[in-house]
């Protein structure tokens, strides 16, 4: 039996309408969100570039491209969660040559020494969304590139950004598959997800994260995570909005520092960034 077919006509992209000309090396995937931004996020982070462009709007994504102090980058927005994700990752894995994707949201916590407004950058992520185990079995690691996630620590740092480095845990549900009772109905084993994973020390948790690792690692990419915190479980308290303009000011920034990264690591003939190469 045949395979179904790809979502691309006459070789083009079809999702997402991009070409490999249009998208720059950096891509930030971040989601529609109500809890972050009124307008589409895209349009707001495209905002902070010193320049950028809309390439393509087909509804279900817009992506710009533009450049910060000079760094091309493109920001693609999507619907929520992995399988929306799916369908912009594979979109830019292939019909672009860009190799650095830096998922930028919204998420909660249930620690008690992580506020709403922080930012989480995220080392790495537990896999609890399904799509992800479509490509490969559930032990294998999601885990971020440790270039990206050192660039936007020192972005964050640079920018006096309140911010933690740790795992985040992304989900399917947002709802009972995060704890929340849906008319004060929950089952049991939902019931023990804060505690449980209070216990085991996971930083924050969202939707959309282990995705993106699981893909830049099968696909040899970089991958990297900033999520604001917009709610807390321990502290019973929402804030819409917040940690949303710190998260793009690192990210941005974040990216302007791998540039130069990069560029010394390419200088040296090296493939992986080293410490000493950064000493003056």
């Amino acid at each position: 039996m045949k395979t179904p077919p790809l979502f691309d006509t006459d070789g083009k992209s079809v999702m997402a309408q991009i070409s490999p000309e249009q998208v720059a090396r950096y891509v930030i995937l971040s989601v529609h969100d109500p809890l972050g931004y009124e307008k589409d996020v895209a349009e707001v982070i495209a905002g902070y570039m010193d320049k950028s462009t809309l390439i393509a709007d087909t509804h279900m994504f817009v992506t710009y491209t533009g450049s910060y102090k000079g760094v091309p980058i493109t920001v693609c927005s999507t619907g929520s969660g992995a399988p929306e994700t799916e369908i912009a990752m594979v979109e830019f894995l292939r019909f672009s040559n860009a190799d650095t994707f830096i998922r930028a949201g919204t998420s909660g916590t249930y620690l008690e020494d992580i506020d709403v407004g922080d930012i989480v950058i995220a080392a790495g992520a537990v896999r609890d969304e399904a799509t992800s185990a479509a490509y490969v079995v559930p032990t294998y690691p999601a885990l971020a590139s440790y270039e990206v996630t050192l660039a936007m620590a020192e972005a964050a740092e640079k920018l006096g950004v309140r911010y933690h480095i740790g795992i985040t845990r992304s989900t399917d549900s947002c709802q009972a598959g995060q704890g929340r009772p849906v008319l004060n109905y929950l089952q049991e084993d939902s019931k023990r997800i804060p505690e449980y994973w209070q216990k085991v020390g996971i930083k924050n948790f969202e939707r959309e994260t282990s995705f993106v690792y699981v893909m830049c690692s099968l696909f040899n990419k970089r991958g990297g995570a900033v999520n604001a915190v917009v709610n807390s479980t321990p502290k019973e308290f929402l804030d819409v909005g917040a940690g949303s303009d710190e998260t793009f000011r690192t990210v941005l920034e974040g990216i302007r520092i791998l540039a130069e990264w990069d560029a010394i690591k390419e200088k040296s003939g090296k493939k992986y960034l080293l410490p000493s190469m950064l000493k003056p």
